[in-house]
């Protein structure tokens, strides 16, 4: 029975190895799902979880490689913790590190009209477009004055304000200050 116990928390001294492994996947991961885009990281289907459930999997052995020892679980565990929490600072740092990380919201629709371009930058179609413009109680595209594909994944919609709303708006926007 000592025997079991001592194995259980036998680790050796690859505690260094474990900790890079785990840089390493982290990193990679960040990297794969910042450029995945928006869009994957938001409302999740069924084969975004098998998804996310076979990258946790497959990564799992490449963290720790061949030690199966507690030990080297809650160490690659915590090692995740502190680099989440790394990535967390630097990402409340600046401004240029938080879209760098996180991307910036895109525009979908202005001024009633969809933008064609960066919907396919985005991989949305325009039925999705469609059907997030009627979830938010709007009939057509037409009644949106803006829309954005947040960094989240989510679509926010801001509805035009009546018909004089939209006149001010398009005339208010054609003013520009020019530098003097």
């Amino acid at each position: 029975m000592d025997n079991a116990w001592a194995k259980m928390f036998d680790f050796g001294p690859q505690i260094l190895e474990v900790v890079i492994r785990c840089v390493l996947v982290y990193g990679f991961l960040l990297v794969a799902f910042r450029l995945a885009g928006k869009r994957e990281l938001g409302q999740m289907t069924p084969f975004d979880l098998v998804l996310i459930l076979v990258i946790s999997n497959s990564v799992q052995n490449a963290m720790v490689g061949e030690h199966q020892s507690v030990t080297a679980g809650l160490l690659a565990a915590a090692t995740l913790f502190a680099l989440n929490m790394v990535v967390g600072a630097v990402r409340g740092s600046s401004h240029r590190a938080q879209a760098l990380l996180e991307g910036t919201p895109t525009a979908l629709i202005k001024d009633g009209e969809a933008l064609v371009a960066n919907l396919r930058h985005e991989g949305i179609s325009r039925e999705e477009l469609e059907a997030a413009v009627r979830e938010h109680g709007l009939a057509e595209i037409a009644d949106v004055d803006l829309a954005m594909l947040e960094i989240d994944g989510s679509i926010s919609v801001i509805r035009f304000e009546g018909e004089s709303a939209r006149r001010t708006r398009r005339r208010f926007r054609a003013l520009k200050t020019r530098p003097m």
